[in-house]
């Protein structure tokens, strides 16, 4: 899942210090080999044009086989590309910081410092204190002491304050070996870019360089791994059959196809294709559902953490978030993870 390099012809290629920091120059070249993924492990990362197109807005990252309900079948290559991945991390609230290019100040905030209309940025306590409230407040005034400067717009969950071993943020309770004594404990997972200089304009690409510990903040960043398999080719393949027998949606329809398909997993109740009107959408959505799920089978990490639901062990996890040129998906198993979670309130105070 470990991406070393990319060999297309015609790439567009997206050049960054080894600090990280966009110089926004973009430039075609013939064909790119050995094109180091980790900025800090010897200069630049690359990006191929689609990959550049497949940076999106901050937007709600999607299960891979609710992508399909419209028809757009480009999850099936996604499935069959090479990939970066990172650990999903059950933490909550999100934290959004680093320099704002604004006015060049170090912030801290949640997603909401990417609001259209109201922009919550935090550059001292007294905006935290305007903006913001409760515990989610307190939460940022920690983190606008703790978290070190960065010349980039990062985000990642806030997993919980230090001095302790156990942690449980949302849904999963997280057990680590050895007690974690920084003050706080966050694992970032996204870079934001902007062209106009506004936060509101960022676009967000997967976090791929690691960020080092400070005294006052630990950073948990998972390295992912995934066993060889040709099951997942050979699913894809099933797959682009069935797709052609497949009636699909439009917007509006597949809006509401999947407010029934989550309230199915919410009531724990199985998805049976032949209850829905479109049955055949529903038994590709339901393939698709298969072919990620042996994929999360296949993945591993290095975290030396164990995670409980309801004191249950969960081997994976939340799950997985894997990003190629096709575009960024989680790996979750939605049968213990989101039903959890619908069941279970988004932040337990």
């Amino acid at each position: 899942m470990e991406q070393d390099h990319i060999t297309p012809y015609q790439q567009m290629v997206r050049w960054r210090t080894s600090k990280g920091a966009t110089t926004g120059i973009f430039r075609f070249i013939g064909r790119l080999t050995k094109c180091p993924l980790n900025p800090l492990q010897g200069g630049f990362l690359c990006y191929s044009e689609t990959m550049i197109k497949a940076m999106q807005k901050n937007t709600h990252i999607e299960h891979p086989e609710d992508s399909i309900l419209t028809g757009d079948l480009s999850v099936l290559d996604w499935f069959t590309s090479t990939s970066t991945a990172s650990w999903k991390w059950d933490g909550a609230p999100a934290i959004v910081w680093g320099t704002n290019p604004a006015t060049n100040s170090f912030f801290v905030g949640t997603k909401s410092v990417f609001n259209k209309v109201k922009l919550k940025i935090n550059e001292s306590h007294a905006d935290i204190d305007n903006n913001h409230e409760g515990i989610v407040a307190d939460i940022l005034h920690h983190c606008f002491d703790n978290l070190p400067d960065s010349d980039d717009i990062l985000q990642g969950d806030f997993i919980g304050f230090g001095d302790t071993n156990c942690f449980q943020p949302n849904v999963i309770e997280y057990v680590f070996e050895d007690v974690i004594f920084e003050d706080i404990v966050i694992a970032p997972h996204t870079l934001y870019t902007t062209e106009t200089g506004l936060l509101k304009d960022c676009v967000s690409q997967p976090l791929n360089y690691k960020l080092d510990d400070t005294e006052c903040c630990k950073f948990l960043q998972a390295n992912c791994y995934s066993r060889p398999s040709d099951s997942i080719e050979q699913l894809v393949s099933f797959a682009r059959q069935i797709a052609t027998l497949v009636d699909f949606e439009d917007e509006k329809s597949a809006k509401q196809l999947k407010i029934d398909l989550n309230a199915y997993i919410r009531d724990n109740d199985e998805i049976v294709a032949e209850q829905f009107d479109n049955y055949s959408l529903v038994r590709l959505w339901l393939l698709i559902k298969k072919i990620k799920m042996e994929m999360l089978s296949l993945c591993y990490h290095d975290c030396d953490v164990d995670c409980y639901i309801e004191d249950e062990l969960i081997e994976s996890g939340e799950g997985y978030v894997r990003s190629n040129d096709y575009g960024t998906y989680k790996l979750v198993n939605r049968e213990v993870f989101s039903y959890a979670n619908f069941n279970a309130g988004v932040i337990r105070r």
